[in-house]
């Protein structure tokens, strides 16, 4: 019983920690345009305009029988 005196504390100090780390994502605006972000991954910068290839969209000529 005497661990969560010190467990109550210290899980809110985590709470504290990942709401502040949070409204700092929020405030420097690591959340915006969510979208091109996560799609400039999948292009390369050098102006190569190919389409990554999917292997499960490629149709194997030794499967199609």
């Amino acid at each position: 019983m005497e661990v969560i005196f010190m467990l109550i504390p210290i899980a809110m100090i985590f709470v504290a920690i990942a709401v502040g780390i949070f409204f700092w994502a929020v405030k420097s605006d690591q959340f915006e345009d969510l979208e091109r972000e996560g799609s400039n991954i999948l292009f390369d910068d050098e102006g190569n305009n190919e389409v990554p290839v999917n292997k499960h969209n490629v149709k194997n000529n030794k499967h199609d029988n």
